[in-house]
């Protein structure tokens, strides 16, 4: 089931060349499928799905297939966040330690080359502490360990801070021991500090994470199909990534859907589905309200969605590789605000869209955008990690090309 281009929203002819795009990409291979969703001016716009949700099983996509939409879990987690922000529980200007005492006194990692010509690590005591907005903007110098090899890094993934079987205590713990890659403040990179946000909204709330957005997001927003586990008797509804030739084997997951994890990663632990995370978008492009479910405030929102990156910031090396124009980059016209990157400048950027405009997106495909000029959402839901950043900017130019006015 599928709906067609809604002529006042976007051109039927153009809206075609999305089709034609993703059913050719299909044929030849590079993607199971795909499903594309764009809303305008409140109305469903154009949906349409594409291929197989498991092409070696011959399962055909449908709309409504569900997604590990990894990263795009972060947007959940911080509108959580600052839902406890508007109930005066939290305060963005607090040292996290406010919250999770564990994480006070951190070091930072200096890496230095010795007299033998050998990476050595020194610690350094933080110049501050991280605040809950370092949390939300990735100021905080926690990083990925999967992303670059430094030493701080290394130690990170001797770790297994992601480890789907500890405890949130355990996570916490871990990171506690761990260097900070960058002094709070001084650098943007991209890491676990929206696993952090999750642990907080659990400390704060009383809630385990799953619980807290299922009562206070998901439920309200009736996105029935978005959350940490897939029901077994769903299972069927899985969108999977193509088999590898040479190998014989999916790339690697990150873990079996229908098993509720120990650790809720507010970082990247969800699935949803197209028209659920539509739902969840057009709350945000709404202020903060869909259908009479009020969960932010109107300027909640316009404080989530501005750019929160102190001028002259620098960005992690590792960052600027891993997202391309997706980085809070002043090239790009970006930077990045309570939860996503947000578009500051005109031009600048290589893909279309407009000052105002805040995204993210997930790394096995996932890809989402809000554009408050143009009264658009646009979600993209697809299972090809190593395309992503090609099909984030197709879907960019096959949406604003067809757009009837």
């Amino acid at each position: 089931m599928s709906s067609p281009a809604n002529p006042d929203l976007l051109l039927p002819e153009r809206a075609l060349r999305i089709q034609s795009a993703f059913e050719r990409d299909v044929e030849k291979g590079s993607i199971p499928g795909a499903v594309a969703l764009i809303a305008r001016r409140g109305q469903l716009a154009y949906l349409e799905a594409f291929g197989y949700r498991d092409r070696e099983k011959g399962l055909a996509m449908e709309v409504d297939s569900i997604f590990r939409i990894a990263s795009m879990t972060k947007p959940m987690v911080s509108v959580a966040v600052m839902m406890l922000v508007e109930q005066g529980l939290v305060r963005l200007v607090n040292p996290v330690s406010t919250y999770l005492p564990t994480l006070k006194d951190l070091q930072v990692g200096v890496e230095s080359i010795d007299a033998k010509g050998t990476s050595v690590l020194r610690l350094e005591a933080a110049k501050r502490e991280i605040s809950v907005q370092d949390l939300l903007r990735h100021t905080s110098g926690i990083t990925y360990g999967h992303f670059g090899d430094s030493l701080v890094k290394q130690a990170y993934r001797a770790v297994d801070p992601a480890d789907r079987h500890q405890t949130s205590a355990q996570f916490i713990a871990k990171l506690a021991a761990l260097p900070l890659q960058y002094q709070p403040g001084s650098t943007w990179d991209y890491g676990m500090s929206t696993d952090v946000l999750g642990c907080l909204v659990e400390a704060v709330s009383g809630l385990a994470l799953d619980q807290f957005i299922a009562e206070r997001i998901t439920q309200p927003l009736g996105m029935k199909d978005t959350g940490f586990v897939v029901p077994k008797d769903q299972a069927h509804r899985i969108a999977e990534a193509l088999v590898d030739p040479a190998t014989g084997e999916r790339p690697p997951m990150a873990r079996e859907l229908t098993i509720q994890p120990n650790f809720l990663s507010g970082g990247g632990g969800m699935v949803s589905t197209a028209p659920d995370y539509l739902r969840f978008a057009q709350m945000l492009i709404n202020g903060g309200e869909l259908d009479g479910v009020r969960l932010l405030a109107r300027k909640t929102v316009e404080l989530m969605s501005c750019d929160h990156l102190p001028p002259g910031i620098a960005v992690a090396a590792t960052a600027r590789a891993q997202f391309e124009e997706s980085a809070p980059l002043p090239e790009f016209g970006q930077g990045f605000g309570l939860g996503f990157c947000v578009r500051n400048e005109p031009g600048c950027n290589p893909v279309p869209g407009s000052v105002g405009e805040f995204y993210w997106s997930g790394v096995f495909g996932s890809y989402f955008w809000i554009d408050p000029a143009e009264q658009l959402v646009a979600v993209l839901m697809l299972c090809a990690p190593e395309l992503r950043r090609h099909y984030r900017a197709l879907m960019r130019n096959l949406t604003y090309q067809a757009l009837a006015d």
